[in-house]
């Protein structure tokens, strides 16, 4: 019988966090970001560590048995930035080349639907 699991991968500009969790998404089975496996803060939101985050994530999950993931990917979202960060493509490429089988790749962004008014006023932020 094969264990199923979820990758979620949150990439902004400044960080990559790859989170694994059970297909419910109630246990935590690995929590890794690109800023622990980095010494250098400015690194953080770049593809080397976010590779590295996904790779350390995957080797975990690995070892919890894990044979098969889903994967989510994430961006700020709202009335942030709509498209993921520059860690989240390397992060995929990492475990789509492990030992884990990959099912499906999502993408969960949240996307507001006319809810608060953007920041700068009436006449926007004037330079």
């Amino acid at each position: 019988m094969t264990k199923k699991g979820i990758v979620n991968i949150y990439s902004s500009f400044n960080n990559t966090i790859i989170h694994v969790t059970d297909t419910t998404g109630a246990e935590t089975i690995s929590q890794v970001t690109a800023g622990m496996v980095t010494d250098k803060g400015h690194l953080q939101g770049s593809s080397f560590p976010a590779m590295k985050a996904a790779k350390q994530a995957v080797e975990e999950s690995l070892e919890a048995g894990l044979d098969e993931v889903d994967i989510q990917v994430r961006a700020p979202g709202g009335q942030k930035e709509k498209i993921p960060g520059k860690g989240s493509q390397p992060a995929i490429r990492a475990i789509s080349r492990s030992d884990i089988e990959v099912g499906e790749i999502r993408d969960v962004t949240p996307i507001p639907h006319d809810s608060c008014r953007k920041k700068g006023g009436k006449r926007g932020r004037r330079v």
